[in-house]
């Protein structure tokens, strides 16, 4: 059985794997297991971005954090090749938000913030309607201590190369946050092809 090490500072919890061991019966591994739809409207496998470094977001266009989407493509374009990915989930769950439809999302993202990296169709992130990645992403059964209920628009759960979650940040931490870089850069080695 791995061994695990967990800490806690400033909002972000990060898993460590241990050398040697192995992440099979770490919490988690299931986020990238469903299909979404995209803001286009076609089918996505989320499992087709297993090998990289993901971050999944919930974006909002009419909200105090929504400047983050600069720093979010900015992380995006710095790594990609890197085999890292920014995945944004437009959700209207926060005070209405993100009223717009999925068209009106993607003009906004492309003409606004210039967004390159995949964003899907508006989903729900809490409540009764809650679309299935969240309910896995905010499951503690299954994610362990990075479950829980999002608060607010921007959270960030980073999953790492194996499809286990490897961090989560609140939507006061900003995209270019040295906690969230390390946290990336060190996704980014662990499991390299």
């Amino acid at each position: 059985m791995a061994a695990w090490t967990w800490a806690c500072a400033a909002g972000v919890i990060l898993v460590v794997g241990l050398s040697g061991c192995s992440t099979a019966s770490a919490p988690g591994g299931r986020v990238l297991r469903h299909t979404m739809r995209n803001i286009d409207g076609e089918e996505v496998e989320l499992g087709q971005y297993e090998g990289q470094v993901v971050l999944i977001v919930n974006v909002a266009s009419r909200c105090g954090f929504t400047p983050q989407y600069e720093g979010l493509e900015a992380l995006y374009r710095k790594y990609k090749d890197e085999g890292f990915v920014v995945l944004g989930f437009p959700a209207n769950n926060f005070m209405g938000q993100e009223p717009g439809t999925n068209l009106e999302i993607k003009t906004f993202c492309s003409t606004k913030y210039n967004v390159t990296f995949p964003v899907f169709a508006k989903i729900s992130v809490r409540g009764k309607d809650m679309a299935p990645l969240y309910q896995d992403l905010t499951s503690t059964e299954f994610n362990g201590s990075f479950g829980g209920g999002i608060k607010w628009n921007f959270t960030k759960f980073l999953v790492g190369r194996d499809g286990v979650v490897r961090a989560r940040f609140g939507s006061r931490t900003k995209p270019r946050d040295p906690k969230v870089i390390a946290a990336i850069e060190a996704a980014l080695v662990e499991g390299e092809p």
